[in-house]
């Protein structure tokens, strides 16, 4: 682990090493927050039991389909736009503004379009993510050195090899850039689209456990969401910096 791994490893075990000190201590009352420690167990406890699968398992599976659409989509969307520039010219400053609207006001067209279940939930994550790609395609493709396309010239390689061979690794480092945001926005978007639009899910079950005053199971479900999060960006940075590694040699 580098230093900056260590540090951050660091600060969070402090923080935790905080929180649980002042639950213990009574200064945040246990109607407020329960001490991460109780959080674990109660958490051990539930998968243990069995009881929360199906409801995880829908929620991965829905984040994984809305991330795999949304970096299809954006991929594709984002090779056209670079193609036309004057296509680009014009929606660019839509996509720098994009974020500044609260996607979720669309959800009572996605109830109509696709009903109250996973297919609205998977909609509004891909929109909610979809852009990022977009981004991270016309940015990847604008910083491929000219000479690797003049090198491909130079061996007379067709538009597909030069595609293929040259110009996608090269524009790698950036494009993974998009997904590992694809990943978040469309996670957000699953989380958040399950408290209102799905009887299933994390997001269910957390909003299920506050209306009934369940307070250690929606910490407990809320350690689980914040530990997968940890974990999936800790295997999308060793990526990362793998290839920003070889984009800088």
């Amino acid at each position: 682990m580098t230093s900056a791994g260590w540090i951050r490893t660091a600060v969070v075990v402090a923080f935790v090493g905080v929180v649980e000190l002042l639950c213990r201590t009574g200064l945040i009352p246990n109607t407020v927050l329960i001490p991460p420690s109780e959080m674990a167990r109660e958490l051990v406890s539930i998968l243990e039991g069995g009881e929360m699968t199906g409801d995880i398992a829908a929620t991965f599976r829905n984040a994984v389909l809305a991330t795999v659409i949304a970096v299809a989509i954006g991929f594709a969307v984002g090779i056209v736009i670079q193609a036309m520039p004057a296509l680009r010219r014009s929606v660019e400053p839509l996509l720098a503004s994009y974020y500044s609207v609260p996607t979720f006001i669309f959800y009572p067209v996605f109830i109509v379009l696709f009903g109250v279940g996973d297919r609205a939930i998977i909609a509004i994550a891909v929109l909610l993510a979809v852009v990022a790609m977009i981004t991270a395609t016309l940015n990847g493709i604008d910083r491929i050195p000219p000479v690797l396309k003049k090198t491909a010239r130079i061996y007379r390689m067709s538009r597909v090899r030069t595609a293929l061979l040259v110009e996608l690794p090269a524009a790698a480092p950036y494009l993974f850039t998009g997904v590992k945001l694809s990943v978040a926005y469309a996670f957000i978007g699953v989380i958040a689209s399950e408290f209102i639009l799905s009887g299933s899910g994390l997001g269910y079950e957390i909003a299920y456990a506050y209306n009934n005053f369940e307070n250690r199971k929606m910490y407990a479900l809320m350690l689980l969401v914040l530990l997968s999060v940890a974990l999936i960006n800790s295997v999308l940075d060793v990526i990362d910096n793998r290839l920003q590694s070889r984009l800088r040699r």
